[in-house]
């Protein structure tokens, strides 16, 4: 038996039940491609401050303290500071929380995020687990999977069968000469053919992101410990930052000195002056908030972009000495751990800049055509099969005079 009729109707079937979220995820991803451009450019006003002549920054605590006074209501999770001197400080308040971005020489503050950067980020959500996690996760999980063996299986299918100039014509040039079902199957091979490529790359990232197995499967792979799941890696670590797992990568650690007990913390800007001195040329640090006043402080620090678009390390201090408790710089991360920070910017075209988005942006409209001509193929087949089942059912039934004769 031929494998090729087998391949058409398992591609059929996936497709006719995952298309309409295989379609919306493509048309969200449509809307997500510049994202970053797009709020950045909305938000310049607050994002971007002129820095008086001579002048230094404030002290950060006046700053994060400016920030708490406009939401008294809600506690800092993330401070981010980049290392342009035209940068806003930007002080975030948990994931629903928004941010608000501080004017670091004056200390005043100039707003949060605009409405456009809100619509986005619920297309982020809807694009991710349909706006509900619990409840959409597993739906659009199994979606990206479904258009990843979709992908797989069409390339087998588009082929041609005979590597000839006009088979090959056929399925890499669109022929505008065609109309109804001709054109739809033309699209349908056109585009799947152009786009498998970059839609194989958007579908197995997003494999990794959607399943704990796939995560872990990266890391297995490439003889690396999967680290531990985000809601483990949530639960605050017991003083000094050690106990538990430990952070997977090869990490160089120095034990602080002990010190006297209630010895006040260094303070926040002995610590960010200890994080700007770990990575000369940094180029955007963020602090996360730690839950108690003297629990360690984690430091991510980008250093100046390289072969990775964004190449972070980790510092952990101890908020009484500022002395490194872990430092784990990107070039020291073993395999897992380096490819796995390439899943994120491959999903969205990121790692090859601008031009890389707009890649990612045509491909995600065609996986909305695709799912568009292939659900119109598959009506049209199913209405040719009830054109030709239709006469043969009248032909086998019994006509009146026979029904006659036979009573």
């Amino acid at each position: 038996m031929s494998v090729r009729p087998v391949v058409f109707w398992l591609h059929l079937l996936v497709g006719m039940t995952a298309g309409t979220v295989i379609a919306f995820m493509s048309v969200t991803g449509v809307l997500l491609a510049f994202e970053p451009q797009i709020t950045e450019w909305l938000e310049r006003d607050r994002r971007i401050v002129v820095p008086p002549a001579g002048a230094a920054r404030l002290p950060l605590e006046t700053l994060v303290a400016r920030a708490r006074e406009a939401r008294p209501d809600v506690r800092p999770s993330i401070v981010t500071l980049r290392s342009d001197p035209a940068a806003a400080l930007v002080v975030s308040f948990g994931r629903d929380g928004g941010a608000l971005f501080v004017d670091p020489y004056r200390g005043t503050v100039l707003g949060g995020f605009s409405r456009v950067h809100d619509f986005l980020h619920e297309v982020v959500e809807w694009h991710r687990w349909l706006g509900a996690r619990e409840v959409g996760r597993p739906i659009t999980g199994a979606a990206n999977l479904g258009f990843l063996g979709l992908v797989s299986l069409g390339v087998f299918l588009w082929w041609p069968r005979r590597w000839t100039a006009a088979g090959l014509r056929q399925v890499t040039r669109f022929d505008l000469s065609l109309r109804g079902r001709a054109r739809n199957f033309n699209w349908h091979n056109v585009i799947g053919i152009w786009c498998a490529p970059v839609l194989f790359v958007i579908t197995l990232t997003g494999l990794v992101m959607s399943y704990q197995w796939a995560n872990d499967l990266l890391y297995r792979l490439t003889g690396s410990e999967p680290p531990p799941p985000a809601a483990a890696e949530a639960r605050p670590a017991p003083t000094g930052g050690r106990g538990g797992r430990p952070a997977e990568g090869r990490a160089r650690e120095q034990r602080p000195a002990r010190t006297a007990e209630g010895r006040a913390p260094a303070g926040l800007d002995a610590l960010w002056a200890r994080a700007e001195r770990q990575v000369p040329g940094w180029v955007l640090i963020s602090q996360r908030v730690p839950a108690r006043p003297d629990g360690p402080v984690t430091f991510v620090i980008q250093e100046p972009t390289g072969w990775h678009p964004t190449p972070r390390s980790q510092l952990t201090l101890d908020s009484i000495t500022a002395e490194v408790v872990r430092w784990e710089p990107f070039a020291d991360q073993r395999l897992g751990r380096r490819l796995r920070s390439w899943v994120r910017p491959l999903h969205t075209g990121e790692a090859g800049g601008a031009a890389g988005q707009a890649v990612a942006l045509i491909a995600s409209g065609g996986g909305a055509v695709l799912v568009w001509t292939g659900l119109s193929l598959a009506w049209r087949r199913y209405r040719a099969r009830r054109r030709r089942v239709s006469p043969a059912l009248l032909l086998a039934s019994p006509q009146p005079s026979q029904e006659a004769s036979a009573d």
